[in-house]
């Protein structure tokens, strides 16, 4: 009996094995330059049609990049300029028939700022720009940082650069309303006056030397800044230290420390009297419309933390809802 005849390899009627790879180079081409023909050939999934949504065709309120860092200029309050690096997070808002965005777009489009000098002001010129750009209606930006101030001990004549940690927030609606934001947390210790009246009752009842207890703390005030006002970091530093006073050292000596005690003795405070204490500063400044804050005594009597937050209370503004507390632990 003869065998069945075999197809050919050089074609026929049944299907053959995919070659399509074979010619395929595993290398990368150092010469090859793009034309604008080859440009405008390349497949932009992120523009398909509606059809190529997947899941609820429903908008969404905040599409972008988190986390892209670069060098900006800063301005202190003396008009000088400092470089700084910077954490960017740029979004935009994608209306339910649009499939996607080009994210790249987000972080091109703010590399056209990169050599200016920037100030919450200029976030509304970035958003506008954005909107411009990824044909959008809303947009919110936020630029993370450390900021550095040099500051002197208590008595000992040094110095030292304390870094505070700071973010300018921006945001833009459809209607082209622009509104700026400062948040800035400032470190202080808190002796206990709980802890303080204790102590003492224990050297004047029975002759026993004790020691209050005081903790690292931190308070996280986010601002929103009246338009058409300034209102420097440097301000929002000063509003923490004469309403709290205890700020942590940087450069000591031994009469630094002595002197850090006294302010200490001088200075208890409960978490309730942080937050009240800087509610009176903010409340006091007409450069800021809106305002929330958020303070969290690190304990070293408890395992767990003593923590406030207060707001001003406009409709529509700043709440009380903060939960993430485990992000002030310092």
């Amino acid at each position: 009996m003869s065998k069945p005849e075999q197809p050919s390899s050089h074609g026929s009627s049944a299907p053959s094995a995919d070659t399509s790879h074979a010619h395929l180079h595993r290398q990368y081409d150092a010469d090859f330059r793009v034309t604008p023909d080859y440009r405008a050939s390349l497949p932009d999934v992120q523009n398909a049609t509606v059809a190529d949504i997947q899941g609820a065709h429903v908008p969404i309120v905040q599409v972008g990049v988190s986390g892209f860092r670069l060098p900006l200029h800063f301005l202190t309050a003396e008009n000088k300029q400092v470089v700084l690096e910077t954490t960017v997070t740029g979004t935009v808002a994608l209306p339910a028939e649009q499939k996607g965005i080009n994210m790249s777009r987000i972080m091109r489009t703010f590399y056209e700022f990169k050599d200016r000098v920037f100030t919450p002001e200029l976030l509304e010129e970035v958003l506008i720009r954005y909107k411009h750009e990824l044909t959008t209606t809303r947009g919110r930006l936020r630029l993370a940082f450390h900021y550095p101030m040099l500051r002197p001990s208590l008595r000992s004549g040094l110095e030292g650069f304390q870094y505070y940690q700071v973010a300018y927030e921006g945001s833009i609606c459809d209607l082209n309303w622009f509104r700026k934001f400062i948040h800035f947390d400032f470190v202080y210790s808190s002796a206990c006056p709980c802890s303080a009246e204790l102590t003492e009752h224990a050297r004047d009842a029975r002759a026993t030397y004790g020691i209050p207890h005081s903790q690292r703390s931190k308070a996280r005030l986010s601002v929103e800044v009246l338009p058409g006002t300034r209102l420097t970091i440097e301000d929002l530093h000063e509003h923490c230290l004469a309403a709290l006073q205890t700020e942590t050292q940087v450069l000591v000596r031994r009469e630094d420390e002595q002197a850090f005690a006294e302010l200490n003795g001088a200075f208890p405070k409960f978490v309730e009297d942080a937050a009240r204490l800087l509610y009176e500063r903010l409340d006091a400044d007409r450069r800021i419309r809106d305002f929330q804050i958020v303070c969290a005594h690190l304990e070293s009597l408890h395992s767990h933390d003593a923590v406030a937050v207060v707001s001003k209370g406009l409709p529509g503004g700043f709440d009380a809802s903060f939960t993430d507390f485990a992000s002030l632990v310092c």
